[in-house]
């Protein structure tokens, strides 16, 4: 196959040696990275990209054939944009080349869509929970009346014992109902923010909760300016959802050393909450663990759901509320060895 048919096509075409290095590139190419060919030519595929570890998997397992073709999300710089776009790795079989990357951006309508849909089903979730919680709230009360009215009337002290566990148990759920409801009750205390100050304060927390066992990587955007905010359902929005990623470090390590990293980038025309927004700010929380289960994957910012003995399942949910509150939303993508938690904030006032 010769290098000039690919010249005809419009979408971007890399071709690959077998180290992963770019030996030939497209006039599409040329376009997409904003790099001329002679630019591209001799670079590492996958540092083409913001996010490479998983492409840079694919592209080895390409090389040895081990499958035919893969579909990849991830994100590239052109310029001082971030563009998000689909990355199809492809094992070619007798051509001089063994690998083929095919590139392309992805619409702001498909982004827009994905969001807006998980917008509309996080919505529904929360109803649910405030229906929920009315209807529970009132039996509680009533059993826990009841049981301190029982416990006055025991000819036996010792049997106390059982009232105070009827008590106890009463007070646990009306605080999950509590921690269920509470983001919808407090108006935000919205103020200018630095958002590079709220990552340090989440890494503080991280480190002291998991002392040596994660390895914390910094990946900041100097430029990124104070962001409108509550800075405390901010703090721990992000925390929320750093601390998810080293518990699961923490019950799998990774192999090599468990690691995560914050990343702080600037997106330009980001559609959120309905509104098209020139600039946003996405916050990334990456780990190199195993990656969301699949059974988890249309359901993890769903209230109650956890994949995790002991988990509550509200950590995910809260936070995406508390993003959700700022205007902003909550993406994920992951697969073995690279998960990313997105926080899409936009940079101006609602």
């Amino acid at each position: 196959m010769s290098v000039d048919v690919f010249d005809l096509l419009a979408t971007s075409v890399l071709l690959l040696n077998g180290k992963g290095t770019v030996e030939s590139a497209n006039s599409a190419a040329e376009d997409m990275f904003g790099l001329s060919r002679r630019q591209l030519c001799g670079r590492p595929a996958a540092s083409l990209f913001d996010r490479s570890s998983g492409l840079q998997s694919s592209i080895e397992q390409a090389c040895l054939g081990r499958f035919a073709d893969l579909r990849q999300l991830t994100s590239l710089r052109r310029g001082s944009d971030t563009v998000e776009v689909t990355v199809t790795t492809v094992a070619l079989t007798d051509q001089p080349w063994p690998v083929l990357l095919e590139v392309r951006e992805i619409e702001p309508r498909v982004l827009a869509d994905r969001s807006q849909r998980l917008l509309d089903e996080v919505e529904g979730h929360r109803e649910l929970l405030r229906n929920l919680a009315h209807e529970v709230k009132n039996p509680l009360g009533g059993l826990r009346g009841a049981a301190q009215l029982l416990e006055a009337e025991l000819p036996d002290a010792s049997l106390t014992e059982y009232t105070q566990v009827i008590i106890s148990e009463a007070d646990r759920l009306q605080a999950l109902v509590d921690r269920l409801t509470a983001p919808q009750r407090v108006p935000l205390n919205t103020r200018p923010v630095n958002i590079h100050e709220i990552c340090e304060r989440v890494c503080a927390l991280i480190q002291a909760e998991f002392r040596q066992s994660i390895e914390l990587v910094r990946d900041y955007d100097a430029s990124v300016p104070e962001i409108p905010g509550d800075s405390a359902r901010l703090i721990q929005a992000l925390l929320n959802v750093a601390r998810n990623a080293a518990q699961e470090l923490a019950r799998q390590p990774a192999p090599g050393g468990s690691r995560i990293t914050l990343r702080t980038r600037v997106a330009r025309q980001v559609m959120l909450a309905h509104r098209q927004h020139r600039l946003a700010l996405a916050v990334a929380v990456i780990d190199n663990g195993a990656g969301v289960p699949d059974s988890l994957r249309e359901r993890i910012f769903h209230p109650l759901v956890t994949g995790r003995v002991g988990g509550t399942g509200l950590g995910l949910s809260l936070a995406q509320d508390f993003v959700q509150q700022h205007g902003g939303i909550i993406e994920f993508e992951s697969q073995p060895g690279h998960t990313e938690f997105r926080l899409m904030l936009p940079m101006e006032p609602a």
